[in-house]
């Protein structure tokens, strides 16, 4: 399948369609022109909640990873968009995030470091990416729904990353985000940080800024010594 680009020169991105494992992915590429850059995939909120990478949390963060030295993709999952195939219950957009990770490392066989980042059901299938892919460096889980869905699978969690989370979050119990930090923090040799978001709700109204400032910090901390 031949890879298909749109160029959008005043954002210095490119609209894309890249081989998937359902056909073709539609997605938003940014390619950083500095040898060495990072690069990093933003995956988007559930697809049958209206979930799509125009989100504007997924579009945050990707913002964030360009405007960090970060060459950057973010697609939208099988059957949304332009994307082809339907959804799959998170299997087949786990496998659709694969296939992103291995596309934008292909065209950036020079990078410093691997970064893997989600919201809400994207936090999930970035965490189930992760136990897959030893290069990855590090996560950013935005919004994670323990409550909602098993992460078990993090046994023992394999690289060290940051979870963002709001302390008003109407789909999220405290108590499962708890119970993920303590079963994280148990392991050893990694280091996952906890960032609560004051006064936010799952999806972050009115609190962007704060939002993206806790996630800078923490990248600015992470890629200082590339």
């Amino acid at each position: 399948m031949k890879l298909i680009i749109i160029i959008n020169m005043k954002q210095k991105s490119y609209e894309i369609f890249i081989p998937g494992p359902a056909g073709r992915l539609e997605g938003k590429y940014y390619k950083n022109p500095k040898f060495g850059s990072p690069v990093a995939i933003v995956l988007q909120p559930h697809p049958q909640y209206g979930g799509t990478m125009n989100n504007r949390i997924v579009q945050l963060m990707y913002n964030i990873f360009l405007e960090n030295g970060f060459s950057v993709i973010k697609i939208n999952f099988r059957g949304v968009g332009k994307s082809d195939g339907v959804f799959d219950n998170g299997q087949g957009e786990l496998s659709d995030a694969a296939a992103a990770l291995d596309w934008i490392e292909r065209e950036n066989m020079d990078y410093s470091q691997c970064w893997v980042s989600g919201f809400s059901f994207g936090a999930l299938i970035c965490m189930q990416l992760i136990m897959r892919r030893p290069e990855v460096n590090n996560f950013i889980a935005i919004s994670p729904q323990p409550n909602v869905y098993d992460f078990s699978f993090l046994a023992p969690c394999p690289t060290s990353g940051q979870v963002v989370y709001s302390d008003n979050d109407e789909l999220v119990t405290k108590e499962s985000i708890n119970e993920l930090d303590n079963r994280i923090k148990s392991q050893k040799g990694v280091e996952v940080i906890f960032s609560k978001i004051k006064g936010a709700n799952h999806f972050f109204k009115d609190k962007e800024k704060d939002l993206k400032e806790e996630i800078e910090k923490y990248i600015k901390e992470k890629t200082a010594l590339i």
